[in-house]
């Protein structure tokens, strides 16, 4: 299934994409579900305990702590440190996942920016706005900025909880869209939220930054380099008085991210042989780094950073700053201030109408030709639970308030959270009771989705099984040697049985550098084509995985009825080579490198494929299909 053999096992039943980061957005969604639930651990532990002995917990995050290196050195307290150092490492991860989208996600299809982008802006404008018309004329007008950005990794993860039945595309959507608000939120924390500016130490700051820019030019990908560089600047921008947290989105964003390139594995294959030859230290390490090399740096460091900061980073900082003394007294005066009332409706009002409103006036305003890859419910839906602000906004309230606002603020914060799970909720329930056709258009929209696989099925070249104008076709990039080909073989089959309007299409990839006998059998197949009975051989070569021998390949051609010395001339003669490479090439141009890879009506299928995961996207397909003209 993937460029090198792997064991079967309980994960035979998946693609590699499936079982890794090779999906990171998949990977990503799935860290920030189960994050949200230690998120809300911590952040309900956190008012626990400052209700119960709020003095320990104001005494122990208000620890002093200090690091030294010679007469030069930092001391902030515990709170400090975890909002402005730890803090540091999960804006690298969203950082890291900001370039992903740019470089292999929505985003990669440059056109599609504008809508993404005026989404988030939107979403960050009007609830900016409400907060300024509530809080005009008072001393409190300076923390707009809490009021704007949403918590990605808590959005995400109610949404996985009360959003079921909305497409997994409304993520995607809503987390592209997020990205944006992240980044303008961190400018306008290094912007607006900076303390006095000392200008030697900024100048500093950059000219670091400007070494790392060149470095990452000159193609030097040793980590520990960036590394202490990064916390170098880091350290720069904490003594110039910018809030040093925006180096770590800068970071992120330098980190490239690309699919697996198929020389890339190949080259890593070659390596593990030479280890498996001959198993020295220096073999293992050279295989090591192969292995590793052959995948970008943005999907190795989400897999070794994301999940701590889900699972430790993000709640630790919940903890430090959610805790807040809940009486009467103080939730009254919080509901009649303008701080509290500007965050909140904000929040629940002004993040759905600015992202919902913005989308709408992009589609209006370019015609159509750029719309949600989503229907409008779902759009709302995602603009609803987008009003939950935790992260970013109480990062910010602490930048800005002390005191009794500050805890107007934290109430304002974990109200609109409340209310914008709840709101969602409701548009979840009044979608379902829509007729089914127009559930169907609220929920999937109109628009067409990427298409990743490059070369488009032609009915003159393209081996195809099922009717010529089905409205869902699965392409498989295949290799008749690969284990997981001949166990999805069977899925095929059922699928095709199941479904009479689908067409399925075969194209070669034969990885040579762990089978063998993959490009023989293509060839196999391309002469047993030239006979009129392709299928018939596909089946049979998928059959028979261990026996791809010349003779056994004659002996197939025999009992088929085939003209068996045509055949061997055929084989002999390498036809259909040209089709072979054709498939190869086109694989390269849609960034397959392992199999089997399907694409649904053109969209790369990430999911397992096993009968569930194929049935579902051919489901979602056809639907999409039917709603289109």
């Amino acid at each position: 299934m993937t460029d090198a053999q792997e064991e079967t096992g309980p994960l035979a039943g998946r693609t590699a994409w499936a079982r890794s980061l090779r999906t990171p957005l998949r990977e990503f969604l799935r860290t920030e579900t189960g994050g949200a639930v230690f998120l809300l651990a911590a952040t309900l532990a956190a008012l626990a305990w400052a209700n119960i002995d709020a003095s320990s917990y104001e005494g122990l995050w208000g620890t002093d702590a200090s690091v030294r290196v010679g007469d030069a050195g930092i001391t902030r307290d515990l709170r400090d440190w975890v909002n402005g150092g730890l803090m540091t490492i999960f804006f690298f991860v969203v950082g890291l996942e900001a370039r992903r989208e740019f470089d292999m996600g929505e985003l990669r299809d440059r056109r599609r920016v504008a809508l993404p982008l005026a989404a988030g802006l939107g979403g960050m404008i009007v609830p900016v706005a409400i907060y300024l018309a509530l809080n005009a004329g008072t001393g409190t007008a300076h923390g707009w900025g809490i009021a704007m950005s949403t918590d990605t990794a808590f959005a995400l993860g109610v949404l996985a909880l009360v959003g079921r039945g909305f497409p997994d595309r409304l993520r995607a959507y809503l987390l592209t869209a997020a990205v944006v608000d992240d980044v303008v939120a961190l400018a306008v924390i290094g912007i607006f939220y900076s303390d006095d500016v000392r200008l030697p130490a900024l100048l500093t700051a950059l000219a670091i930054f400007a070494a790392i820019v060149l470095i990452r030019a000159a193609g030097i990908r040793a980590f520990p380099v960036y590394l202490l560089l990064g916390v170098a600047t880091w350290g720069a921008l904490e003594s110039s008085g910018v809030e040093p947290i925006v180096i770590g989105l800068a970071m992120g964003l330098l980190t490239y991210a690309h699919p697996a390139a198929r020389s890339d594995l190949e080259r890593a294959t070659e390596i593990f042989r030479l280890f498996r030859e001959q198993p020295t230290p220096e073999y293992a390490r050279s295989a090591q780094t192969g292995v590793a090399a052959a995948i970008s740096p943005n999907e190795r460091l989400q897999l070794a950073i994301h999940p701590w900061t889900s699972y430790v980073i993000v709640p630790l900082f919940a903890l430090a700053n959610a805790g807040i003394a809940i009486s009467g007294d103080v939730l009254g005066r919080a509901f009649a201030s303008p701080v509290t009332l500007g965050i909140l409706i904000g929040y629940v009002v002004g993040k759905p109408v600015g992202l919902l409103g913005c989308s709408w006036l992009v589609t209006r305003f370019s015609r159509g030709r750029l719309r949600p890859p989503v229907g409008w419910a779902a759009v709302g839906g995602g603009g609803t639970i987008a009003g939950i602000g935790f992260t970013v906004a109480l990062l910010i309230a602490t930048l800005t308030f002390t005191g009794p606002r500050l805890e107007e603020a934290k109430i304002g914060i974990l109200s609109a959270a409340l209310c914008a799970t709840a709101v969602t909720w409701v548009v979840v329930r009044a979608t379902k009771l829509l007729p089914p056709k127009a559930r169907l258009r609220a929920l999937l929209g109109t628009a067409e989705s990427i298409v990743d696989l490059a070369a488009p099925v032609d009915p003159d070249r393209d081996h195809i099984r099922g009717p010529a104008r089905a409205p869902v076709t699965v392409v498989e990039y295949g290799d008749f040697e690969c284990p997981y080909c001949g166990q999805a073989e069977e899925v095929i089959r059922e699928l095709l049985a199941g479904y009479g309007d689908v067409r399925y299409v075969w194209r070669h990839l034969p990885l040579t550098d762990v089978h063998p006998q993959a490009q023989l059998a293509a060839q196999a197949s391309e002469a047993a084509a030239a006979q009129g009975a392709f299928w018939e051989m596909h089946d049979l070569l998928l059959a028979h995985q261990d026996e791809l021998q010349p003779r056994d390949l004659v002996r197939y051609a025999a009992e088929l009825g085939l003209d068996v010395d045509r055949f061997r001339a055929d084989l002999r003669a390498h036809k259909g080579a040209d089709q072979i490479a054709e498939d190869v090439d086109s694989a390269d141009l849609s960034g397959v490198s392992g199999t089997p890879t399907f694409f649904v009506n053109g969209r790369r299928h990430l999911g397992a494929y096993d009968i569930e995961g194929l049935t579902a996207a051919v489901k979602t397909a056809r639907k999409t299909a039917a709603l289109r003209p």
